[in-house]
């Protein structure tokens, strides 16, 4: 049985899922066969493995940085947020329904045995696990019936290393009061505690990390510098989402939705070296982009009246009538047709008028589209360029045209997406991820300035790249993080 560690947190955006990430692929490094595990994950942004289940990004991440197929059994359960009360409930990777918190608070310890059961699946195929937390442990509220945290390390008997985040300020504090919340048994658990994303003269800290020890009995493990590494975000805190992009040729505006999701489909036009990417949530901040994105969202209909109300549907309509670029992703896609409907109240009812840019109509359905794609543009400057992405999707898009141009073409012949002169939709997520279209897209809108593609410097190859930023992370955990401890507590504390 494989041994394992978990990695907690004071809080969400504590760096629990980079660290995470940098385990899998600092074990790797050391010949181990490492899978990540998360039992419960919150998050718009997915994934869909080669068997077509749902698991959250940020595991999808893991497993590649750990030299693994992602698996469903790596995130058993995920919450897709619908509203600010509400999530659609994904169990082994199939929806299973809507539920309001409350429900879900009482429904989740029936969740357990798909959980051990996933967990030990891997932990018999693998050497090592590393198990991501949630939110803090430190929630008293919730601890009853908890499945994530100190829960988990209790079910599967995983020693705990604590992070705390000193960029937002207030780590001592954060570290010692989650410390005093545990209980006796949870604080047991912990085998150190992490500060994560220091930035300066670590030696400045020193005074501050000996009182913190004598205060909560736990040694610090590690101080972990700010690190400049480009690795997919899980969720709506990423800093990503604030980017505003400028100094380079080519302006992309990404509509920042209310309920964005996989926004990490444009990861691989941040990298492009033409491209400036920016997420755009107001139209004062929209301007004349080079080419607007309107990104995949959890509910269609309430991003769509959000955008109608704060004046941004009439401004991206506007653009698109003036010559500039549109292209919507999933949701996006939705958008741009003429009429939503949703007869099954899978969006909560009704129907109405889509921005009307492309010839296409949607029918929200109770069945989730869940699927790997290979296929290629078929038409367009993007045509040829080849695409190996996924779909994750409530409802069904039809042409309103008998000519109507589709985006790509499926191995079964089946129309993709559609086209109508510089509006483009697909549901294809991971879009840009072979590199092709990112290339195809880069040369046509620096073509469209006047500007020579030739001279702009190639990105790296996107496999390398990411290969990369996981070696780099990996290497700053190997030098700033006490490996040697950790193991060591696994070693003497895990027993799977």
């Amino acid at each position: 049985m494989a041994k394992c560690i978990m990695v907690q947190g004071t809080m969400s955006g504590a760096g629990k899922s980079l660290l995470v990430t940098g385990l899998c692929r600092a074990f790797l490094r050391r010949g181990l066969r490492v899978a990540p595990f998360k039992s419960q994950n919150m998050a718009l942004n997915s994934y869909i493995t080669k068997d077509g289940l749902e698991i959250g990004r940020a595991q999808a991440a893991q497993a590649e940085a750990a030299g693994v197929e992602p698996d469903v059994r790596m995130n058993p359960i995920l919450l897709k947020p619908s509203s600010d009360t509400g999530s659609q409930l994904i169990v082994n990777g199939e929806v299973r329904g809507d539920y309001r918190a409350a429900d879900y608070f009482k429904l989740k310890k029936t969740l357990i045995p798909d959980i051990l059961a996933a967990y030990r699946s891997l932990a018999a195929e693998n050497d090592v696990i590393v198990i991501e937390g949630a939110g803090s442990p430190a929630e008293i509220n919730l601890r009853e019936g908890d499945i994530v945290n100190m829960g988990l390390a209790q079910l599967v008997d995983a020693p705990v290393l604590l992070a705390g985040d000193i960029d937002r300020g207030g780590v001592f504090a954060q570290l010692y009061g989650t410390v005093a919340l545990l209980a006796p048994e949870e604080k047991a658990r912990l085998i150190g505690t992490v500060i994560n994303k220091f930035r300066g003269d670590v030696s400045l800290l020193q005074p501050g990390l000996t009182q913190l020890e004598a205060l909560t009995g736990v040694p610090v493990l590690g101080v972990i510098p700010w690190l400049d590494v480009d690795i997919d975000d899980e969720d709506s805190l990423s800093r990503r989402l604030t980017r505003r992009e400028g100094g380079r040729p080519v302006d992309i505006a990404v509509i920042r939705l209310p309920r964005i999701s996989n926004f990490t489909d444009f990861s691989p036009l941040e990298e492009h070296p033409a491209l400036g990417v920016r997420y755009v949530g107001a139209v004062k901040d929209l301007g004349r982009p080079d080419l607007v994105i309107l990104p995949g969202t959890k509910s269609t209909m309430a991003d769509l009246a959000w955008m109608r109300q704060n004046g941004l549907e009439a401004a991206v309509r506007r653009l698109a009538a003036s010559g500039v670029p549109v292209l919507g992703v999933c949701g996006g896609y939705q958008m741009l047709g003429q009429t939503l409907d949703d007869p099954d109240g899978v969006e909560g009812g009704g129907s109405m008028a889509g921005m009307g840019l492309l010839p296409c109509a949607t029918v929200f359905a109770g069945s989730k589209t869940r699927t790997r794609v290979t296929t290629a543009v078929e038409d367009g400057p993007f045509a040829g360029a080849k695409l190996d992405g996924y779909e994750i999707h409530m409802g069904r898009t039809r042409p309103l045209t008998d000519d109507a141009v589709p985006f790509a073409r499926l191995s079964d012949g089946r129309a993709e997406g559609t086209v109508a002169g510089q509006v483009f939709g697909t549901y294809l997520h991971g879009l840009f991820d072979t590199g092709e279209l990112t290339a195809a897209l880069a040369r046509w809108l620096l073509s469209r300035k006047g500007l020579d593609p030739a001279a702009v410097s190639k990105p790296v190859d996107r496999n390398t790249y990411r290969q990369q930023q996981y070696d780099r992370l990996a290497e700053a955990l190997e030098q700033h993080l006490d490996l040697t401890a950790i193991w060591r507590a696994m070693e003497e504390r895990c027993h799977g």
